[in-house]
């Protein structure tokens, strides 16, 4: 293992003019570890499969988010289980996404069959929801916090305006227009014009309509860093701007080979993929997470000290699948 501090200071090097703290070398030492927990399960190791305390006892999400549980049922239940017109792949991807729970998109599929624009109403959906929710059961996910339009928001409920928004979408011909979008920032750009949507909620819609066939953007083309990330970043290089966020994350993914070797770590790439700004991005997010208890000398005083969801393993496997522009479902692990 090569010595710590010599390490900073290449990675020093590589990052100037930003200069990253200790925790920069957590980053990286997460990111394997939560990958080798990744390709432990995708072969079908049995529990444990790390000896690291905190990745035993809280829950993080992959390196790669194309591989998260819901990412991967978002490809293979929502987009690519039949071939949908471009209306259909942009109502279905966001229409799951706006929940982000596939518990909610399982009750809608018993309660209406496969969702689609051609048959879409807004009371009738509604009304399942409003069901689902007097039953006791959650409609989101945990995941994203998901604003509501405020005090004067004329909805009684959070999905019926999420509903109406997706209608406003439909009806204003979002989906062509982004089918046409020449770069995935204008993709962004058209979803952050909509109320409701943040930077952070807008590029992440981007990303999962990226994974459909409606665009086919490189994820190295453009990047936003959410709450999370900022708050990672702000523990790996204190003293950068926020401004500058977005540049560290790019050069921290063009730097990353170099990085994980300075370490002497051994990186389980998804079937020789790279991590891409969207993967970076998120290892921030959840190195925040991480660093609450890993260096728990950089919590603030009053501020968030603790990891709120625990890990429990989930027994059923997923069999994993990619866009096939990306190439990689004729690839092994």
């Amino acid at each position: 293992m090569p010595d710590e501090k010599m390490a900073l200071q290449h990675l020093t090097k590589m990052m100037a003019p930003w200069k990253p703290s200790h925790v920069f070398i957590t980053y990286w030492r997460f990111a394997a570890k939560r990958q080798r927990i990744f390709i432990n399960r995708a072969a079908g190791l049995p529990f444990p499969w790390t000896d690291d305390p905190i990745l035993l006892n809280y829950r993080f999400t992959n390196p790669y988010r194309v591989t998260d549980r819901v990412s991967q049922y978002l490809l293979r239940h929502v987009q690519y289980n039949r071939d949908w017109s471009i209306e259909n792949i942009f109502f279905r991807t966001i229409l799951f996404k706006v929940f982000n729970r596939i518990e909610t998109w399982k009750h809608l599929l018993n309660e209406i069959g496969e969702p689609t624009w051609n048959h879409f109403s807004i009371s009738k959906y509604n009304a399942v929801l409003d069901a689902q929710m007097a039953r006791g059961d959650r409609v989101y996910s945990a995941a994203y916090i998901m604003p509501s339009g405020g005090s004067r928001s004329t909805f009684k409920r959070k999905h019926a305006m999420h509903l109406s928004l997706l209608a406003t979408m439909m009806d204003e011909g979002l989906p062509r227009k982004i089918a046409k979008a020449k770069a995935m920032e204008d993709v962004f750009k058209h979803l952050l014009s909509y109320p409701t949507i943040g930077p952070f909620l807008a590029y992440q819609y981007a990303t999962d309509l990226n994974y459909s066939p409606i665009t086919n953007f490189d994820e190295m083309d453009f990047v936003v860093a959410g709450p999370g990330a900022k708050e990672g970043l702000s523990k790996c290089f204190i003293d950068a701007s926020s401004k500058d966020y977005e540049l560290i994350i790019r050069r921290v993914c063009e730097i990353q080979e170099e990085a994980f070797m300075s370490l002497g770590i051994s990186f389980d790439w998804l079937k020789g993929r790279r991590l891409q700004l969207i993967d970076c991005q998120n290892l921030f997010c959840e190195l925040a997470k991480y660093a609450r208890v890993h260096h728990p000398e950089l919590n603030p005083a009053g501020g968030r000290s603790r990891i709120k969801q625990n890990f429990s393993p989930q027994s059923d496997p997923i069999e994993y699948l990619f866009p096939a522009k990306w190439k990689l479902n004729e690839r092994d692990f």
